[in-house]
């Protein structure tokens, strides 16, 4: 009987202390899983912050490049938007006036440069040609030297056998030749200077007819519809405007480019007929 109780005596102890020792093992591992949780939502607290943090940053990168290139733009990013504004029926006409216009005016540019002649030394050659071999061997200096003094002198030279009358004669007649073909082509020059803001005002006018027509049609003078039509009806008149300015700088220095020939022309032709008289004496 005694065995019996104390059988049962210690199982019983041995319950209550398996027991014990199970539940502190479900506390920490309950502790644990708490402290798992917590560490879990505050991470995640943290990368919600985080995330927020970054688009913020983003937001503010994005804005920062958006206004830098509306402050990158530079003045032929505008033209070129306002030109695709302004349609292509008179925006391309009025640019096909400064394309024509400018090569032109680089052609004459490119013929004016090459047609200068250094006549101080050209003249020195012609005298220096004229004591030692003559008509003959002056004639062959100017053959082998470019641009329309040589020429002309070359002229003059052939009638030097027919007096010094015909020698003047010739050079002006000639000479009047030379001008023409250093003033060929300025006359388109200017037509294209005085075509690209007519044809603007024509495109600004057709494009108010434009706009009034579409105030009449939505029977309302609403400002978004006022002001779209004259803004885009006065961008043909702006390039326009735009073309001949630069038409006419090329314009401007070509002329005073071919007076200065003309002038060094005239100047030369003076000093031939001059070496002429004293070779004939």
């Amino acid at each position: 009987m005694k065995n019996k109780f104390s059988i049962i005596l210690v199982l019983f102890i041995f319950l209550i202390s398996s027991s014990n020792i199970f539940s502190q093992n479900n506390q920490q591992e309950n502790k644990s899983e708490n402290a798992d949780l917590i560490e879990n939502s505050n991470q995640m607290k943290s990368d919600d912050s985080e995330a927020k943090s970054n688009k913020k940053n983003q937001d503010k990168i994005d804005d920062n490049e958006e206004e830098s290139k509306k402050e990158d733009k530079g003045l032929r990013q505008i033209l070129k938007e306002q030109f695709i504004a302004g349609g292509p029926e008179f925006m391309g006409i009025v640019l096909l006036c400064l394309i024509l216009g400018l090569a032109l005016a680089i052609e004459r540019i490119i013929y004016l440069n090459l047609a200068t002649t250094n006549t101080e030394k050209l003249l020195t050659n012609v005298e220096e040609a004229l004591n030692k071999g003559g008509v003959e061997e002056a004639k062959e200096v100017c053959r082998n030297t470019k641009g329309p003094v040589a020429s002309i002198f070359y002229q003059g030279l052939e009638r030097s056998d027919e007096g010094i009358e015909m020698v003047e004669k010739s050079i002006v007649a000639y000479g009047s030749v030379q001008m023409g073909l250093l003033e060929r082509g300025l006359s388109w020059i200017s037509l294209f200077i005085a075509l690209a803001p007519m044809l603007g005002f024509m495109g600004t006018v057709i494009g108010m007819i434009g706009a009034f027509q579409e105030i009449e049609a939505a029977n309302n003078i609403a400002p978004d519809i006022v002001a779209g039509g004259i803004k885009v009806a006065l961008l043909t008149t702006v390039f326009g405007l735009i073309v001949a300015i630069v038409l006419q700088i090329f314009y401007n220095y070509l002329i005073s480019k071919v007076d200065s020939i003309v002038n060094s022309m005239e100047d030369a032709s003076i000093s031939l007929v001059d070496l002429l008289v004293k070779n004939k004496k």
